[in-house]
């Protein structure tokens, strides 16, 4: 009772994947009307009404009498076989079910709604009579998002306000209340607007990538460039390429705070916004998004990595921005990289895929290097910016008191270009105000309650923080262990230390703090950085999240206080992301017309990694850190896997960990190593006692098979979970 072309007729058995966490595809009666392959579906499961996917015929192995009819197809496009080979193929490398392979595919409210009109709420013109806290908050949140429309609920949750709150905002006409179609398409894009003139050898990688999404065929391209050269522009004309072919484009970019700068830069190059996909977008434009994507009324989107799910009509090209950040491997639920499952997506639809870095991976450089991606190298800085020059500050010269981090040298620089009217930078690679709070008394540190990682105070918030779990506490005045009173001190620098070392060290300067914990919202966030760009301050203190992609015209210092921090340690990857975050750093310097200075302050200015930094010797670096890797057999010659198994019982967990290594027969077969049971180097998190085992094999062996295999003949019992983490990029 199939037709041809993946229709079933009435009453035909189906197989539905459902999101539930059940281990198969659960047979169905085709409704009224039939239904297609791939069709959204709504079906009985239990008591329960589920969403669902037809993956193909029924089985039949269920007593026939007892199989329920599917409710309803659902006013959605059917998934394409394209997606269903992608979440199939990258479940079997993640070793992840499929059930919640689907449930990465189907992250939006209200699939299943019917098109219709509703009420939706945005600023006003009016100001209201009488000014209250509530109303305050309520135009205070339209105005965050910047014209945005919201549903009531939506909006009264974000006020933290009762609707009744808006309502009477509507009344008084400070709030306007319109029926808007509930999904409505993007904007057309206009990809002959308003591309800039391009220098000599950004015009040639333009062609060649070009040319690529031109063919209609899969390819991955490395595109290599010094920080500021340009590497955005080089590829949105790639995306031009991709619009006028009618295809579909995704922009993967590591951090939300970025996308406000790049969404600008959009506009401006085709004349309207592309859709957006990441945690700061509101349920009902995620719902709209995901619709218009599968309907073909979006032709671009700009997203976090989870884009990468989205069930694109005719995806022609996958920008990988800033291709090197460890932001793009999901670290929690379904274990992947979005830089490698981005590449199998593209080369499941004959797309185009571009990883976009001044300093790639070393897996991606060994991908190029071996001829299996091309490569696109951009060398100089667009217009007359150039280069920062780089230098060493050695710290072992310095005579600072204990509570000093900025060095006399580097505070002398900053002297000088504030003086200037420029910018300075001090980049730190740590949050909160200090990483550990002993007591000088008894020498206890305060750790967290549930995790076994130490409590980092936040002076502006007042409390401790732990950045595993998020667990926080007030700061308090007496020490737990032996109960002294006053004598709890923070030990080490963190942003918020340093923000309050510059205040005293240039008082008349304007200092702003960013750091991704900082802020409330991704929007406060992004007006912040859209300030310090327009000149806002004088010297910005930044973690991490200042060394990616900004770009601050009037920046001309970068002072790291800590240049060989990530040298500790015993991370395989610890001289590569030095190396990339060192540079990343220093390339915010000298974006414009005046040239920037990036000062390292180090305690080991010999060392091979810092050297390699300061002369620019990148091909060097790579080459010499390959041959490592290669001698070791570790990534990217060789393959990995993380076991992580977590219970509320240590011992359970051990004995768990014991029996795995014992009985290790399936991966001896494939001349598979496994290293440990060992405790993780953060033993407990949320309560939960953790144990790793690495494994360690040849780069062609079938490793998932044999895990498989390996972790199939033990059965999990209580509360113990198990996850395999293949090509693990942190080992805490």
């Amino acid at each position: 009772m199939v037709m041809e072309a993946g229709y079933f007729d009435e009453g035909a058995l189906v197989g539905v994947l459902t999101a539930q966490p059940l281990d198969r595809v659960l047979d169905y009666r085709a409704p009224e009307g039939g239904c297609q392959l791939g069709a959204f579906v709504e079906v009985p499961l239990g008591p329960r009404k589920v969403l669902g996917v037809v993956w193909g015929s029924g089985k039949g192995d269920w007593d026939i009498a007892k199989v329920r009819q599917v409710i309803r197809v659902l006013d959605a496009a059917p998934m394409r076989d394209e997606l269903r080979a992608f979440l199939e193929k990258a479940g079997d490398y993640t070793l992840t079910p499929m059930s919640a392979m689907l449930r990465l595919a189907t992250r939006a409210p209200g699939l299943g709604d019917p098109p219709s009109m509703r009420k939706v709420y945005r600023l006003g013109h009016a100001e209201p009579s009488r000014m209250t806290d509530a109303r305050r908050r309520v135009l205070e949140a339209l105005r965050e998002y910047g014209g945005l429309s919201f549903t009531l609920k939506e909006l009264a949750e974000m006020a933290g306000v009762t609707t009744s709150v808006v309502k009477g905002l509507v009344t008084q006409g400070a709030v306007a209340e319109e029926n808007s179609p509930r999904d409505l398409p993007f904007p057309r894009l206009d990809p002959d607007l308003g591309s800039k003139e391009l220098t000599g050898d950004q015009a040639a990688a333009a062609e060649t990538l070009r040319a690529g999404v031109g063919s209609g065929s899969y390819g991955t391209v490395l595109l290599k460039g010094v920080t500021g050269s340009g590497k955005t522009e080089v590829y949105l004309e790639a995306v031009a390429e991709c619009l006028r072919r009618g295809r579909q484009a995704l922009v993967l970019l590591p951090e939300i705070a970025l996308t406000a700068e790049f969404l600008t830069r959009v506009q401006a190059r085709f004349g309207a916004q592309p859709a957006e996909w990441h945690s700061g977008v509101t349920m009902t434009e995620r719902r709209r998004v995901w619709k218009m994507i599968g309907q073909g009324g979006a032709q671009f989107v700009v997203g976090a990595r989870s884009a990468l799910f989205l069930p694109f009509r005719d995806l022609g090209l996958v920008v990988v921005d800033e291709e090197h950040d460890t932001s793009y491997k999901q670290e929690e639920g379904v274990l992947y990289n979005a830089r490698d499952m981005a590449v199998l997506r593209a080369s499941l639809c004959g797309a185009r895929v571009v990883l976009a870095s001044a300093t790639p991976s070393l897996e991606s450089w060994a991908n190029a290097d071996a001829g299996k991606y091309d490569k696109v190298e951009l060398t100089s800085r667009y217009g007359p910016a150039v280069m920062p020059e780089m230098r060493s500050l050695d710290m072992r010269a310095e005579k600072l008191p204990s509570d000093r981090w900025i060095s006399t040298a580097l505070q002398s620089a900053v002297n000088a270009r504030i003086e200037k009217g420029e910018q300075a930078l001090l980049f730190i690679n740590r949050r909160g105000y200090a990483p550990v709070t002993i007591c000088r008394a008894c020498g206890h540190q305060i750790g967290c309650d549930h995790c076994d990682a130490r409590m980092v105070e936040h002076r502006f918030l007042k409390r401790l923080v732990c950045h595993q779990c998020g667990e926080t506490k007030p700061m308090p005045e007496i020490c737990p262990s032996c109960e002294t009173e006053g004598r709890l001190a923070a030990v080490g620098p963190g942003v918020e230390r340093l923000t309050e070392e510059a205040v005293k060290l240039f008082p008349d300067a304007r200092v702003a703090t960013l750091s991704s914990d900082m802020f409330g919202s991704a929007r406060a966030l992004k007006a912040e950085i859209e300030g310090i760009a327009q000149g806002s301050a004088d010297i910005i203190i930044g973690t991490q999240l200042v060394a990616k992609g900004h770009n601050f015209p009037l920046l001309t210092l970068v002072g790291v206080i800590d240049a060989d921090l990530g040298l500790q340690g015993s991370d395989l990857r610890a001289a590569e992301r030095t190396f990339q975050l060192m540079r990343q750093v220093a390339g915010r310097a000298g974006r414009a017309e005046k040239s920037g200075v990036a000062l390292l302050q180090t305690y080991q200015p010999e060392h091979p990694v810092i050297r390699a930094i300061l002369s620019g010797d990148e091909e060097g670096f790579w080459k010499a850190e390959a041959g490592e890797r290669r001698h070791a057999g570790v990534p990217p010659y060789g393959r990995m896997a993380g076991i992580i198994l977590s219970s509320s019982d240590v011992q359970e967990a051990f004995d768990l960990g014991n029996a795995l290594a014992r009985q290790d027969a399936p991966l001896r077969r494939i001349g598979a190593q496994v290293f440990g049971p060992a405790p993780a180097p953060i033993a407990r998190v949320r309560g939960r006692h953790r144990v790793r085992l690495l494994v360690k094999a040849d780069r062609g062996t079938p490793l998932q098979t044999a895990l498989r295999q390996w972790v199939g003949q033990f059965r999990l019992k209580g509360d113990m979970r198990l996850a395999v983490d293949i090509d693990p990029q942190s080992f805490y």
